[in-house]
């Protein structure tokens, strides 16, 4: 037996290491990388990102050829070990009982650990890299990774294990909403809120956001023409619901605009206006956000009277309400209204009682259910069971409220205390 010197047989050994940290530290780098990140590089013509996304859809040939590689190195380095320990102890059974405890802790700590440890921290960076060296060894040992892949195939089948899909798994809604609350380090906070507001979409119909009827501005047609004139001249919106009868049975509406346009030439009276009432549009108030933003854009509308399945009126909702949901509220209002809600100094806020529960409990970051009545006044009324004294208190879900003022048999300002 032909004998080599302790020198190329400690080199042989260390090279054998490199190598069997090498495959591993790309087994773990190319399974832990970021494959959209990929897909990104890739769609924009990196050449390393291409091919590791390559092989990333054929996982079980690269695995094939990492761990084929990374236990023939092993049991390389191992029969070495023993080798070495034969030829500086003999061939007692302690000198090959040591060499394998000190080939176990070397290829533990060299070869399998550490490289992976590495190969998890820059698996993106890795993946790339490591690509351009995968590809070629693929394509030298395929036949040979073939071979042994007939085998395991078999096996999978004898166990009835299917195989998972080499396709990238596509995010769920719930996936994608987690991702965008992560990537706090990559998107300024402004744009990660409208993106959040957009996925919430999915969940929201427009009962949630609807202007509730008891505070919708309206118009009696059969009021005196003066009084029609007057609110017509104070109203802060450009299209307003006329009822007849009742504030329930609307019969039309009408735009500011297009109005005093027509009245030029003359005064306006209640022809004129019935004249120029536009149909009203009714949406069942289950009816999701989303689609309803769709269907304002493609027929040109901008308000919708929300109706139960019983056609009796709910509330108001406009394609700004829709557009406020994603972006937050940006207009103006009285003391008490959503669009001047915070905590004041004394941990207190001063609420309009026909707020709407989830604006009230977006940006107060507080947790009132939301599931029953919409409104802040209902939520009160459901829970008391009658119409709340001034200075009456009340705790729910956590949340300390003192009513502050009633009117006409509705909550009307409300104290609510920070948790």
């Amino acid at each position: 037996m032909e004998e080599h010197p302790l020198s190329a047989l400690f080199a042989a050994l260390v090279v054998l290491l490199i190598l069997s940290a090498f495959f591993s530290m790309a087994e773990t780098s190319m399974m832990a990388a970021n494959r959209y990140r990929l897909r990104h590089l890739a769609n924009q013509g990196h050449r390393g990102a291409s091919l590791a996304i390559e092989l990333l859809a054929r996982t079980d040939k690269m695995l094939g050829v990492i761990l084929l590689g990374n236990n023939l190195l092993n049991a390389a380095a191992a029969t070495l070990v023993s080798i070495i320990a034969i030829e500086l102890f003999g061939d007692d059974e302690w000198a090959l009982a040591a060499g394998t405890l000190f080939v176990t802790f070397v290829i533990l700590v060299f070869s399998e650990i550490t490289p992976k440890i590495v190969g998890a921290a820059n698996a993106d960076r890795l993946s790339i890299l490591l690509a351009f060296l995968l590809w070629p060894l693929l394509r030298i040992a395929y036949p040979l990774v073939w071979f042994v892949n007939l085998f395991v195939e078999a096996l999978l089948r004898v166990l009835h294990l299917k195989p998972a899909s080499n396709e990238t798994a596509s995010l769920t809604m719930d996936e994608l909403r987690s991702v965008v609350l992560e990537s706090s380090h990559f998107v300024p906070a402004t744009h990660r809120d409208l993106l959040i507001n957009l996925f919430d979409l999915e969940h929201v119909t427009v009962e949630d956001i609807m202007t509730p009827r008891g505070e919708i501005e309206s118009i009696d047609i059969a009021a005196p023409i003066t009084e029609i004139t007057e609110k017509l001249s104070t109203s802060f919106h450009t299209r307003l619901p006329v009822y007849e009868s009742e504030p329930s049975n609307i019969v039309g509406i009408v735009h500011l605009r297009r109005l005093v346009a027509g009245t030029i030439n003359g005064a306006l009276d209640h022809d004129l206006l019935r004249k120029d009432l536009a149909e009203p549009y009714f949406i069942p108030a289950e009816t999701q956000v989303y689609a309803q933003l769709r269907f304002f854009r493609e027929n040109r509308q901008r308000l919708g009277l929300v109706v139960d399945e019983y056609g009796e009126l709910l509330g108001l909702i406009t394609i700004e309400d829709i557009i406020e949901e994603i972006v937050g509220k940006f207009t103006t209002g009285m003391p008490g209204s959503v669009a001047t809600l915070n905590w004041d100094d004394d941990g207190v806020a001063i609420v309009d009682g026909g707020n709407n529960l989830r604006d009230i409990n977006r940006l107060l970051s507080i947790d009132l259910p939301i599931e029953g009545p919409k409104t802040l006044n209902g939520l009160i009324l459901e829970h008391l069971r009658d119409i709340p004294e001034i200075g009456v208190g009340l705790r729910i879900n956590g949340v300390t409220m003192e009513i502050v003022q009633t009117e006409n048999r509705r909550v009307k300002i409300v104290k609510i205390h920070r948790p």
